[in-house]
């Protein structure tokens, strides 16, 4: 699914550049859950990013399901990444203005879902993480776990293909942060390729593959 050549993301400074990302060359499999490691600032999350196609602006080779990003312009590498993608991110990334209802519509609009089947699917996702109740709240309303758990149902509710968390329970009490890995193993049980950033040893067991980064280079 994913094959990565000779991938460098680099800050030039005033000192000499700073290489976030140095050389790296990783293969992950469609039906992978990987679990990515490292002390903090080794480019753990700055990878996820780069294969998450937010960030363009590195060098190297990446494929993704064949498709070669690296040579693909702004327009279709967001095509390819709203039709496979689903990202959980750290800060939530909600937006402000939207309800916790219509933050969880958009990516089904995204994938072109007719307006008539959202409302079934993004009922059963609130019903699924419990927060029905919250439908009509604005995420300043929430707390931080609370929009966490919407942040990883927005990240779901397309059912993408590939699913890339970033500390997907970091803001969650222990219950919630294992009910959310178990879902994960569920859905990798079903075939979705899962890659994860995360601190936790614990967390890093539901993968079938941990991976480890330290100053940007890939160490196994």
């Amino acid at each position: 699914m994913i094959k990565l050549s000779h991938i460098e993301k680099v800050y030039p400074l005033k000192g000499g550049n700073f290489y976030a990302l140095r050389n790296i060359n990783l293969t992950i499999s469609e039906g992978e859950f990987v679990s990515i490691m490292g002390p903090s600032g080794s480019g753990k999350s700055t990878l996820l990013h780069v294969l998450g196609l937010h960030d363009s602006a590195w060098s190297g080779e990446y494929f993704l399901r064949g498709e070669p990003v690296h040579q693909l312009d702004k327009k279709k590498r967001f095509e390819l990444q709203k039709k496979h993608i689903g990202f959980v991110f750290q800060s939530y990334h909600l937006l402000d203005d939207l309800t916790v209802y219509e933050n969880l519509e958009i990516p089904l609009s995204y994938r072109d879902v007719p307006r008539k089947d959202r409302e079934s699917i993004v009922c059963d996702v609130l019903d699924r993480f419990a927060i029905v109740g919250k439908k009509d709240l604005y995420p300043n309303q929430l707390s931080g776990g609370q929009q966490q758990l919407v942040g990883v149902a927005r990240a779901l509710i397309a059912k993408p293909s590939l699913l890339l968390a970033d500390e997907p329970t970091g803001n969650l009490h222990s219950d919630q942060g294992r009910e959310i890995m178990r879902l994960f193993k569920q859905l990798n049980a079903q075939g979705t390729t899962i890659i994860q950033v995360t601190h936790s040893e614990e967390n890093a067991t539901y993968g079938s593959r941990t991976i480890r980064l330290a100053d940007g280079l890939l160490l196994n």
